[in-house]
């Protein structure tokens, strides 16, 4: 996958990789026999598990236009040590190859980002603040940009790249299918377990649709080890999409500020 380097290692593995859960599946025979003694260090890249994972990226890069929402839930540890849960919930909407929608509703701050193929802006509503550059292209040029620029990382960009398959296997050390789960987005999903040298992670795929339903992730290399999960919901492949979705008149009006990675001042631009 062409993209952010430093970010797809935070997924890239799914760069979503995850944390092995079993509780709420069903047909969970693979994942036994995975799990008995001695059998881990048997484990290896399963052709069946890679298919699955194939079958949910072909189904995503044919789409010309994709939306979703999207819940994020992620740990940070207090001064204490113990771990606190966050949440964020985010909805999406694109259009290849050269339009991105991503509002952030809650928890915390709003935000708003936009691409219309020229340019990309980050709308704060509640300080009525945006920071507008101009940009490449195409949205996998445009992610690398965001992110050089500002530091900006969406968590899901492996399922909205062109390649998802290639971003999602890189570099894999293992994949296995788990089974399949009922209780999981309302529908019946199968469970594959994947990992890389940095990550581990296990992803619900819809059993019909073949689009991921949830995502548990956690990363092997760090010390803390803080775990995150994606929920994906209201997932519309291919339906037909304004191009004034991609703009608002609203943030290209409202007070300027310089784009800046995080930690920089956010200063009005006069």
């Amino acid at each position: 996958m062409k993209c952010l380097p430093t970010a797809r290692a935070t997924l890239s593995l799914l760069s979503v990789g995850l944390c092995l859960m079993t509780g709420g599946g069903t047909a969970l025979a693979d994942q036994t026999t995975a799990a008995a003694p001695g059998a881990t260090a048997a484990l290896k890249v399963d052709q069946k598990a890679l298919d699955l994972l194939r079958e949910t990226g072909d189904a995503l890069a044919k789409a010309r236009s994709i939306s979703f929402r999207v819940k994020r839930a992620f740990e940070e540890p207090a001064a204490n040590g113990q771990p606190l849960f966050y949440t964020i919930l985010t909805d999406v909407a694109l259009q290849r190859p050269d339009k991105l929608k991503v509002v952030t509703l809650a928890d915390g701050p709003p935000s708003e980002f936009y691409y219309d193929g020229k340019e990309m802006a980050v709308f704060l509503p509640a300080a009525n603040l945006v920071a507008i550059e101009a940009a490449p292209p195409k949205i996998e040029e445009l992610l690398e940009a965001a992110y050089a620029k500002a530091g900006i990382y969406f968590p899901f960009v492996d399922f909205i790249v062109d390649d998802p398959y290639t971003a999602i296997t890189e570099k894999l050390t293992s994949a296995f299918i788990v089974g399949q789960s009922t209780v999981i987005g309302d529908t019946t999903t199968n469970i594959v377990a994947i990992a890389n040298p940095e990550f581990q992670a296990q992803i619900w795929i819809g059993a019909r649709d073949k689009l991921p339903r949830l995502v548990w992730i956690n990363p092997t290399n760090s010390k803390t080890k803080p775990r995150s999960m994606l929920e994906f919901s209201n997932w519309r492949l291919g339906a037909p999409v304004s191009a004034k979705l991609f703009h608002s008149a609203k943030a290209w009006s409202a007070p300027r500020m310089k784009l800046a990675r995080p930690g920089a001042a956010h200063h009005p631009v006069r």
